[in-house]
């Protein structure tokens, strides 16, 4: 039997598609633990040791998903907290982000697209809905935010290889692991091992981290 997995949405429509495309992938669905509200999301995620992964939307009738999310990180620091949310402000998805969510999806994408996300969240990676990477480009590349053009670059102990740098610039680009596949002419499963390779020299876990540390190690403008 798989590992028990936390769903927490409102909505009854997405809590039953985000169960049907788990049953797809093989997951029991007696193993899943349904919530649609903050205070359900706690008491069904309140043994997270036995969590094999959360999906938390942000939207909730007596709560912000974020709370959720920083309430599971505390109690877990190792567990896969996939936020799959219609919410794409700024001011939600860094506070998802820095709550501890290990990856961002907007609910308007099709199923292969979650499906996609959720294999990534589960096998360590840090899945973001290439929309949500532009915006958080945006605010990279905002001079107000923007890291001073006389901060020193620091060698990386392991450099970047020249595919792992053409993968962090499709990253950059804001491209999803299945478009870099299509740019680049290779499988989907070849970019996500590229994309762990890159997060290890970099010494991050996620796509937002990745092109902060890359530019402070001068690998980006």
């Amino acid at each position: 039997m798989t590992d028990p997995i936390l769903l927490v949405d409102d909505e009854p429509s997405m809590l039953e598609r985000l169960q049907r495309i788990l049953t797809t992938l093989g997951h029991d669905e007696n193993s899943l633990r349904l919530a649609a509200t903050l205070a359900e999301g706690k008491v069904q995620g309140r043994d997270t040791s036995q969590l094999g992964m959360a999906l938390v939307d942000l939207g909730l009738p007596d709560g912000s998903g974020i709370e959720l999310v920083a309430w599971l990180r505390e109690r877990n620091d190792a567990l896969p907290i996939l936020v799959i949310s219609a919410w794409s402000t700024e001011e939600m998805i860094l506070g998802a982000l820095r709550a501890g969510a290990s990856g961002y999806v907007l609910k308007e994408r099709d199923d292969l697209e979650i499906a996609m996300s959720l294999r990534s969240v589960l096998a360590g990676g840090a899945p973001i809905d290439p929309f949500i990477a532009r915006r958080i480009l945006a605010l990279v590349n905002d001079p107000a935010t923007a890291q001073p053009a006389s901060a020193p670059s620091v060698k990386l102990q392991e450099p970047l290889t020249r595919r792992e740098m053409q993968i962090l610039q499709c990253v950059a680009d804001g491209m999803s692991n299945r478009e870099i596949a299509d740019d680049l002419s290779i499988t989907r499963a070849t970019v996500e091992t590229h994309v762990q390779k890159v997060y290890r020299k970099l010494s991050v876990n996620s796509r937002t981290q990745a092109l902060l540390a890359a530019r402070q190690h001068g690998l980006l403008p």
